[in-house]
């Protein structure tokens, strides 16, 4: 018997900014198709577009279990990272594994700026790169390490005090930090939704399509709850629900994070951020808040991680995390603590233990790719793109890259799994201080 996988959504995200969108027919009947990717995120859309350029002729199934831009894509806080920060101390023996991970993104941030060309406004696309910021000493020993990462590696960056930052930005809460000239911030649903409606003719997507159960075999046999489909070659593109489908079981965890976002500023709320008008913050502790101004003038704030077992947060606990929301951001921007927040979201993102992340082969002609802590948008693009030439049997400097990420470190079964897991997330926050 087949069990229903649960694949949870409710109707926040960044999803609830943009106007509605008819849905694409949920996939019911039996199909015969040499290619299926199933997830339809940054990854899976990738995958897609790229098999479909690869093999003109075939028809090319893409599977997505909830609402386009309802799973970690469109929950994401939209930046397109093209520089990782790497904690702890830096180390000069570690430089060409910074560099590979580096190359990925970079590749990842191109792709999407070409697949972006004819809809940039409409995603919010802004390339100018983004703040790193530190609030209190934990973090301003991050700030010292990470400039001296940027001046090893030559990656462009400014140096910013607290007046630059203040000026830049509208608040005195952060001592320092670093703009990094490098990476793109984008409305992470319109995302997706524009990769979508530009996918080649010969790729045919069906949402709300949740696949069920793998029987292996030539060719494999993939189960829905109205259908089924029989195909020569798998790309997963799922993410931290791999172990769903019996993948990574004790490789892959899941952090459900959640934040808020103001309604629209008003123009002397506007005047009153500093000088830039479009702007993204991440948080020099790996526990900290990121920030968003977006250009449709609203800020975003999202500071708060726990691990709920990959699922999102229900309504009561939402409602709870927003006063943690409030908190933090009233303390950044008291000249604005009468503007309201007008939605609350959660979203769910793939950790490892070591922070690496997964690509190739899983087992005869299954392709994975996933886990990638925190860096979904570029790198999941650029290894969507590399899968679906890897599984056609190509060969290049990406594939290579990507095939050499480190082995994922083991994690406990049930009932360790929850607590390592749970404590994997809470590390995270330790000392986290003001910069929460």
């Amino acid at each position: 018997m087949i069990r229903d996988v649960d694949f949870p959504s409710d109707r926040h995200g960044w999803a609830e900014l943009l106007q509605g969108r008819p849905a694409r027919p949920p996939l019911t009947g039996a199909h015969r198709v040499p290619w299926t990717v199933v997830g339809a995120g940054v990854t899976g859309l990738a995958a897609a577009h790229r098999l479909a350029e690869l093999h003109p002729g075939a028809e090319i199934l893409l599977l997505e279990a909830r609402l386009l831009g309802q799973g970690a894509t469109g929950r994401s806080s939209g930046f397109v990272v093209a520089t990782s920060r790497f904690g702890g101390g830096f180390t000069a023996d570690k430089i060409e594994s910074y560099r590979r991970v580096n190359r990925i993104n970079r590749a990842g941030l191109e792709l999407l700026r070409t697949r972006t060309a004819g809809f940039a406004s409409d995603c919010l696309w802004r390339e100018d790169g983004f703040v790193h910021a530190a609030a209190d000493r934990g973090a301003m020993r991050e700030y010292d390490r990470f400039l001296r990462y940027l001046e090893a590696l030559e990656i462009a960056h400014t140096p910013l005090d607290a007046a630059a930052l203040r000026a830049r930005l509208g608040t005195a809460h952060y001592r320092a930090g670093v703009h990094v000239h490098g990476g793109a911030l984008v409305q992470p649903a319109a995302l997706a939704r524009g990769l979508a409606d530009g996918l080649p003719g010969n790729v045919r997507l069906h949402e709300e399509s949740p696949v069920l159960a793998i029987e292996r075999g030539a060719p494999l046999t993939l189960r829905l709850r109205e259908g089924e489909v029989r195909t020569d070659n798998l790309i997963l593109a799922v993410n931290y629900e791999a172990p769903k489908l019996g993948l990574l079981r004790r490789r892959l965890a899941a952090s459900t994070l959640s934040g808020s976002f103001t309604r629209a500023l008003s123009d002397d709320e506007l005047a009153s951020l500093g000088s830039a008008r479009d702007w993204g913050v991440l948080s020099l502790h790996g526990g900290g808040a990121t920030l968003r101004l977006t250009a449709d003038r609203r800020l975003c704030l999202r500071n708060t991680a726990e691990y709920n077992g990959g699922a999102l947060l229900p309504e009561a606990r939402l409602a709870r995390r927003q006063a943690i929301h409030r908190a933090a951001f009233e303390t950044r921007f008291p000249q604005l603590k009468h503007v309201p927040f007008e939605f609350a979201w959660s979203g769910v993102e793939g950790i490892s233990r070591n922070a690496t992340n997964f690509f190739g082969r899983q087992a005869d002609t299954i392709y994975l790719a996933g886990g990638y802590n925190g860096s979904g948008l570029s790198r999941g693009t650029a290894f969507g793109t590399a899968l679906a030439e890897y599984a056609g049997g190509g060969q290049s400097r990406l594939i290579e890259d990507c095939l050499n990420s480190a082995p994922a470190a083991w994690i406990p079964p049930r009932p360790f799994l929850d607590i390592g897991a749970a404590l994997t997330v809470r590390a995270r926050f330790r000392g986290v201080g003001r910069d929460r």
